[in-house]
């Protein structure tokens, strides 16, 4: 399993901490570099989540000629049935690239729940909203926001309604984390 970093403020933060962090590598830019120079025409991809629309434009823009796609119904991760039937979409179209774009943590959660089953093949990434910047259907943080490290600022700007509770809530938690580590580094054992 491979785990990259796509937070510019979590590894600054890390940093300021006196902890080591890795390369920043946002996800946003992954998938634009796997649809623009790795997946090709002909492969099979999956994604689960998304309106039909934006998948539609995305595969139209990008020419991509099988995609399976499945969105799941809100507050889906709080039924059972119906995680299994998004689990069951994944297994039952295997893709090199599996793209979870429900959010999070439901992605998160789905991710989990297909690593543990040990069913599905391929390569499941963690995707958010990367694949509506690459259908046109959202904009992203113009360059020099994104390297200021404020394309979550960006972002809550264009969706407060929905990003104010993780951006403001649920996010600064991360702060708490990297202060428990850096505090527990320094102490001695």
């Amino acid at each position: 399993m491979l785990r990259l970093l796509d937070s510019r403020v979590v590894a600054r933060a890390a940093k300021a901490a006196g902890l080591p962090a890795p390369a920043v590598v946002p996800g946003s830019d992954l998938t634009a570099h796997l649809v623009r120079q790795v997946i090709t025409p002909e492969e099979p991809v999956t994604i689960l989540g998304m309106e039909p629309e934006a998948v539609g434009a995305l595969a139209q823009r990008w020419k991509l000629r099988h995609v399976h796609h499945f969105n799941p119904s809100m507050g889906f991760e709080r039924h059972p049935e119906s995680m299994e039937q998004a689990i069951r979409f994944i297994e039952e179209h295997p893709a090199r690239f599996t793209f979870l774009a429900v959010g999070s943590p439901r992605q998160c959660m789905v991710a989990h729940a297909v690593t543990q089953r040990g069913r599905a093949r391929g390569t499941g990434l963690c995707i958010g909203a990367s694949l509506l910047f690459l259908s046109g259907h959202e904009r992203r943080a113009p360059r020099p926001v994104q390297r200021a490290g404020l394309e979550w600022a960006w972002r809550l700007a264009q969706d407060p309604r929905r990003l104010a509770r993780r951006y403001l809530v649920d996010s600064p938690a991360v702060l708490r984390l990297l202060r428990d580590e850096a505090r527990a580094r320094r102490e001695p054992h």
